[in-house]
């Protein structure tokens, strides 16, 4: 009985702390590629989605980078047990 309640509680530890990321490219252009890279996180709560931002996420992790050619665009969701984080990476010039 008692190792059954230890796995069980090792089980929850392993759960609590695990997460799991999902990479996604969103966009490329044409531009050389550069060296800056800008991001924008938001963050969501027990399962709601964050709030809605009022500036686009692409624009705001451009000018977070400095970047005024965007070369790439890509999109990053980690789930972890209680939050969503939801970041743009932008790469450029």
């Amino acid at each position: 009985m008692k190792i059954k309640v230890f796995a069980c509680v090792i089980l929850m530890a392993v759960l609590l702390i695990s997460a799991c990321t999902i990479n996604r490219p969103v966009c490329a252009t044409s531009n050389p590629l550069g060296t800056k890279v800008g991001t924008y996180t938001q963050t969501g709560f027990l399962g709601f989605p964050p709030t809605m931002n009022k500036d686009a996420a692409i624009l705001k992790a451009a000018e977070n980078g400095g970047i005024t050619k965007i070369s790439t665009v890509d999109f990053r969701t980690t789930w972890m047990i209680f939050t969503i984080k939801y970041e743009t990476i932008v790469t450029g010039q």
